[in-house]
């Protein structure tokens, strides 16, 4: 280990200490172009070596392939990571293309099974509902979440893009130890309602997408352009043709606060995001992703970045400006229900 591993944070009221970063690893196995598996092994490693210990899958992300790619690693580090993983976007096996929300028990029963061999471990340490099926009650979905906990399957369960009252209802029935959600300098929305409820209910938050899938590194600008057909970026609203143009104008301000503190525009985006931990008083866990080494360096970086209340004055009416919703359908998103 070296000597610039970054901070902790607790999960939950009472779930593990985690690095204050933790690492989406979706993209080594699904979403952003051909996977390149040495590398991101190289990357799993390093990351754990700063100081990273929350590594987030899911059983969506290549149809399980991201949690058997993830499994040696974790194998290897048992004692060292917290593993979280979810469930809900069921992948019909005639149409491997689809995904279909489903929060129903024989589901949820059969999906942690599948996770748990997938992944080769015997229990998951973090457990999410990845999205919401509005038609089951999120009582008995967290329900049958809290079994599994009494059942030695689950430590700590948590949910994505939930509403509010959502999380209040679950948290009814469970203590809910992480909510996870889309939080950046682009997208704020959860900031109205989500954020304040998770505080005031001692829920941890996990941002995922805290670099706007990369397009607030300045790595691309117009997705339709500059990445591959495959690449699932092309299919969100804000990062082409007009919207893209209108966004990347967007990314001035960032890089002159950037600047400022000889850091890299993700730096600057990430700082901002540790930061909503002070603004909302409550533990904040982005989860940004990569598959290069020197990313994770680059962003465990960014825990050490401290920005004025000058510079955050200049970044916080960026959001308002974003042109295009972060999805095509936002009614699986909680600001869709909200």
């Amino acid at each position: 280990m070296t000597d610039s591993r970054i901070p902790t944070a607790r999960l939950g009221e009472n779930g593990p200490e985690v690095g204050v970063q933790g690492l989406g690893c979706m993209g080594m196995s699904f979403a952003y172009g051909p996977p390149d598996a040495k590398e991101s092994r190289a990357t799993l490693e390093r990351a754990l070596e700063l100081g990273v210990t929350l590594y987030d899958t899911a059983d969506a992300y290549g149809a399980g392939d991201n949690e058997r790619f993830l499994s040696p690693f974790f194998k290897a580090h048992r004692d060292e990571v917290v593993i979280a993983t979810k469930f809900a976007l069921w992948i019909p096996p005639e149409d491997p293309s689809r995904r279909i929300i489903r929060n129903d028990a024989p589901y949820i029963r059969q999906a942690v099974e599948a996770s748990l061999k997938r992944l080769d471990v015997d229990v998951i340490d973090l457990y999410y509902m990845h999205r919401r099926d509005v038609d089951v009650p999120i009582e008995d979905t967290v329900g049958v979440m809290a079994e599994l906990v009494r059942e030695g399957k689950v430590k700590q369960l948590g949910l994505s893009e939930v509403t509010a009252a959502e999380l209040r209802a679950a948290h009814a029935v469970h203590p809910i130890a992480a909510v996870q959600s889309e939080w950046s300098l682009f997208s704020r929305d959860i900031e109205a309602q989500v954020v304040p409820a998770a505080s005031e209910l001692g829920v941890t938050l996990v941002p995922y997408s805290p670099l706007g899938r990369g397009f607030l590194t300045g790595s691309f600008t117009d997705a339709a352009q500059d990445l591959g057909a495959d690449d699932f970026r092309r299919t969100q609203p804000r990062f082409t043709g007009e919207n893209a143009a209108t966004n990347t104008a967007l990314l001035e301000p960032i890089r002159a606060v950037a600047r400022a503190h000889d850091a890299t525009l993700g730096q600057t985006a990430l700082a901002w995001v540790h930061q909503r931990s002070e603004a909302y008083d409550l533990p904040v866990v982005p989860i940004p992703g990569t598959r290069k080494p020197s990313r994770v360096e680059e962003n465990t970086a960014a825990a050490t970045v401290r920005l004025t209340e000058e510079e955050l004055a200049v970044l916080d009416p960026i959001a308002a400006k974003v042109a295009g919703d972060r999805y095509a359908d936002m009614r699986f998103a909680s600001a869709g229900r909200e």
